[in-house]
């Protein structure tokens, strides 16, 4: 494990800003987000691991509605720092069986994602591991809406995002926060 450094969450990722580079390996392969090309966004949703109950009820929810995700032109990934046998065990026991999920996020990654980071204080947490966000990137590559957590509480209700996105959509809403 690497020596950890002092960040300030989400300075250097901000609406409008270009997203840092994210690769990783995935269930069905790797995953590149330079190399996607979503109709409207592309959804990063960061959550915490296997340990995680409130983050196997929103992905357990992504998968069994990403039908009312990819309608919208959203490319939806799920991504942790979880090796490949602990994300294997997740996606069975989860019983998830659509949604893409990605596994070996570095610190530093987490890091230039402004991701908050913990260490593990229990039995069945990993020495460290991301708390959750949420990045929706448009199609030029650059950070349209964020959503960071401390805590495993608190994300936003898939509903409420979805109701969001299509507003933006018809409205033409502008990224906000990057002031």
């Amino acid at each position: 494990m690497s020596e950890i450094t002092q960040a300030t969450s989400a300075y250097g990722v901000r609406p409008g800003s270009p997203a840092p580079e994210l690769a990783v390996a995935t269930l069905g392969g790797n995953f590149v987000l330079s190399e996607q090309a979503p109709e409207r966004f592309g959804m990063l949703v960061f959550f915490r691991g296997l340990h995680c109950p409130v983050c196997q009820a929103q992905l357990r929810e992504l998968d069994r509605r990403l039908d009312d995700v990819t309608v919208r032109g959203i490319d939806v990934i799920a991504v942790s720092g979880e090796t490949r046998e602990r994300t294997e065990e997740l996606q069975r026991a989860w019983g998830l069986k659509r949604l893409p999920i990605g596994y070996g996020l570095s610190e530093e990654q987490m890091r230039a994602w402004g991701l908050f980071v913990s260490r593990g204080v229990s039995d069945g947490e990993p020495p460290l591991f991301n708390e959750p966000a949420i990045f929706l990137i448009d199609p030029s590559g650059l950070v349209y809406y964020e959503s960071i957590l401390s805590m495993p509480v608190g994300r936003p209700r898939l509903d409420d995002l979805l109701g969001g996105i299509d507003y933006w959509t018809e409205h033409r809403y502008p990224a906000r926060g990057g002031a």
